[in-house]
């Protein structure tokens, strides 16, 4: 997102007013979009007052650093094909239906959620749970380079959690024949290829589109909310609802749980609190030590961008010149010399 929410682009009110926002579901919920308003077609929203959708949406690569409640919680990358954000309409959108896996984003995105994942004792309400949602956690996430340095291309998200003084790690996972307990591009495949549920993570760009988001610098969002269209069953019960697929058991909540007319009457004082929150070098934010990478393979033309080590160092900031430089010398083809 733009840093003053395009209001230098548009000249609109600007982030201070809410505007300039993305994700990688491209919202059509947002009543103005690069300095419009989103009027065109709009139809109210059927269950809430304050809502509706426009012709238009608003899309750009979306990380979930955590979504949870008491009952599951789930991480997730979610990549775009393109720079955010950028207004879409029709077919790019990505709307729910026939066209959701057809728009410039991957909606459904690759996750690591426990439940999901099979393991059904690791976060929950109560002592029984490895990690207890009824008490504070801490939680941190970390993004690893394929080098161990901050311009080399993003090879994997790893996450775990501080509980009374523990750190408690994720458990690994068996996914399609393999162990895995960390998001990579090799995890993100075989997650795929169980799933069958037309995640396209890896052909939007996957880590290495991630990483570009990350380099452009991203905006941290805090909320607390329910779900107008799926009543939060995508995080915490069976979804699609009835499904027997693999990966559709997300947590415990029952089918009919989670409508936003129950939510916002029988839990209307709900809350959360989000504190210290910090970021910085790997290690720094909880004085452990500094991850070693997992081992990548040697550089492909498609993880260059540009396709070329030239065509690469073309596409670098004139601010963050050198640092890219370099990256672009450990991601691209070495047989091309640029002076």
């Amino acid at each position: 997102m733009d840093q003053d929410g395009g209001k230098s682009k548009y000249g609109n009110a600007g982030a201070k007013y809410g505007l300039g926002y993305c994700d990688a579901q491209c919202p059509h919920d947002l009543k103005f979009i690069n300095g419009e308003a989103n009027s065109e077609d709009w139809k109210p929203s059927p269950t809430d007052q304050n809502a509706g959708t426009g012709k238009y949406g608003s899309c750009c690569t979306e990380i979930d650093i955590w979504e949870a409640n008491q009952i599951s919680t789930a991480y997730t990358m979610h990549a775009c094909s393109g720079d955010g954000p950028s207004r879409c309409s029709g077919t790019d959108c990505g709307d729910n239906g026939a066209d959701r896996f057809k728009g410039v984003c991957d909606k459904n995105g690759c996750d690591i959620q426990s439940h999901r994942l099979g393991n059904k004792n690791f976060f929950g309400p109560g002592s029984s749970f490895m990690v207890d949602s009824t008490k504070p956690i801490q939680v941190t996430t970390q993004f690893i380079t394929a080098d161990g340095t901050d311009s080399g291309m993003l090879s994997e998200v790893k996450q775990f959690y501080t509980q009374n003084g523990k750190t408690i790690e994720l458990p690994e996972f068996t996914v399609n024949g393999k162990k895995h307990k960390t998001i990579t591009d090799d995890y993100c495949a075989d997650w795929v290829a169980t799933t069958n549920d037309g995640t396209n993570f890896k052909e939007k760009g996957g880590l290495q589109q991630m990483g570009k988001s990350l380099e452009a610098g991203v905006v941290l969002v805090m909320s607390l909310w329910d779900d107008h269209y799926a009543n939060m069953l995508w995080l915490d019960g069976v979804y699609p609802e009835g499904s027997t697929d693999p990966g559709a058991d997300r947590g415990s909540c029952a089918a009919g749980s989670g409508k936003p007319a129950d939510v916002e009457s029988q839990q209307a004082n709900a809350k959360v609190t989000f504190s210290d929150i910090k970021f910085g070098p790997l290690g720094s934010t909880t004085g452990g030590p500094t991850p070693t990478p997992t081992p990548t393979p040697s550089p492909s033309p498609s993880d260059c961008p540009g396709g070329s080590l030239a065509a690469c160092i073309d596409l670098c900031p004139a601010d963050a010149y050198a640092p890219c430089v370099s990256g672009c010398v450990r991601r691209c083809p070495s047989d091309e010399v640029a002076v």
